[in-house]
C-alpha cells in the first residue's frame, strides 16, 4: 500500500484531506507536534477500516525530519508528502517581533524545504509520487498586517514552483495549493481573525483540493 505523508494533521486541512487521502486507498504518515490529536485522526481513519499511523516530529527539526523519514522508508512504501504544517504571526510590521517572524520562517519555509529534500530521494527512485505544497493566497499577493507571513508564503510559491521546472520531466507531481482562510484552529492563537463565519471549512476546502487535482496550481479564494 502506498503512504502518504501529511504534516499539521491532527486537525483543520490536514486532518481532512488525511481522510480523504484514506477513502482513495492509501496509508497515511500523520506528522505534527501533538501526538493525541493525530492520533484521534488515525483512529477515525481506522473506524472506516483505513490505514493510518501517527508520528510526533517537529519540521523545523532537521534531525527529527531525517530520523522519521529513514525510519518510515524502511517500513512503508513512500508515495507522496503533504506540506500542511503551518503558522502565522499577524499585526503591524514595525511591531513584530523577531521571535515570531523566525519562527514563522522555521516552520513555513525551512520545514517544508527540509521534508521536501528528504522525502523527494524515494519518489525520484520509483519515477512517481507527489508532492503537495499548501500555501494560502498570501503566497500570491501580500496584505496588510501580514508581512511576515506573506514573505514566507512567498518563499514556499517559490521554492514549489522552482520544483515544478526540476521535476517536471519526470512522473512526480508537483503542486501548490493558494487558499484563502479557514475556520481552523490556525486562528485559536491570534486575533487577526474576528469573525471566522465569513470562512471556508475544512472539509470545503479539502472537497476542492481533490476537485482540481489535475492544476498545477489549485487557487481556492475566501468566498466574503
Amino acid at each position: 500500500m502506498k503512504s502518504i505523508i501529511i504534516t499539521g494533521a491532527g486537525s483543520g486541512l490536514g486532518k481532512e484531506l488525511a481522510i480523504r487521502y484514506s477513502r482513495q486507498g492509501y496509508h497515511l504518515l500523520l506528522i505534527g507536534r501533538t501526538f493525541e490529536k493525530l492520533k484521534e485522526v488515525e483512529e477515525q481513519i481506522q473506524a472506516e477500516n483505513g490505514h493510518a499511523d501517527s508520528f510526533a516530529v517537529d519540521i523545523s527539526s532537521p534531525s527529527e525530519i531525517q530520523a522519521f523519514i529513514s525510519q518510515a522508508a524502511k517500513q512503508f512504501t513512500i508515495y507522496g508528502l503533504i506540506n500542511n504544517a503551518g503558522i502565522g504571526h499577524f499585526g503591524p510590521f514595525e511591531q513584530m517581533p523577531h521571535a515570531e517572524i523566525e519562527e514563522m520562517l522555521h516552520v513555513n519555509v525551512l520545514g517544508t524545504i527540509y521534508i521536501s529534500q528528504a522525502v523527494l530521494p524515494y519518489l525520484v527512485e520509483k519515477n512517481e509520487g507527489l508532492v503537495m505544497n499548501i500555501i494560502s493566497t498570501a503566497g500570491l499577493r501580500g496584505k496588510i498586517n501580514e508581512s511576515g507571513y506573506a514573505a514566507s508564503k512567498f518563499a514556499v510559491r517559490g521554492f514549489t514552483e522552482s520544483l515544478q521546472i526540476e521535476y517536471g520531466h519526470t512522473g512526480i507531481m508537483i503542486k501548490a495549493v493558494y487558499m484563502g482562510g479557514m475556520d481552523t484552529p490556525f486562528w485559536d492563537h491570534n486575533h487577526f481573525i474576528k469573525d471566522k463565519s465569513r470562512l471556508r471549512s475544512p472539509a470545503e476546502i479539502a472537497d476542492k483540493i481533490l476537485a482540481n487535482i489535475e492544476k498545477d496550481a489549485i487557487i481556492i479564494e475566501s468566498e466574503k
